[in-house]
């Protein structure tokens, strides 16, 4: 992990065209601004982990209805 050191209104690049800035510094937080392009999505990480979670419960739900859709048609095939 690469650590940085940045004051208030400093920033830092991340490729050609993400930039995070420290917009305010208290003693509990930071708070942070992202200017970054329309097609880029940004997320919390906790966010980001619901959402990953519930693709997953989506891809598995999904894969569940097709492998049962196989077994009905096999079921009547069969008769």
């Amino acid at each position: 992990m690469l650590v940085l050191t940045r004051k208030k209104e400093e920033s830092i690049m991340i490729g050609d065209n993400i930039e995070i800035v420290v917009v305010e510094i208290s003693p509990n937080q930071v708070r942070l601004g992202v200017k970054a392009p329309k097609n880029v999505s940004i997320y919390r990480k906790e966010i980001f982990e619901v959402i990953g979670e519930e693709n997953r419960k989506s891809v598995e739900s999904a894969l569940d209805t097709a492998l049962i859709k196989e077994q009905i048609k096999a079921f009547f095939e069969h008769e």
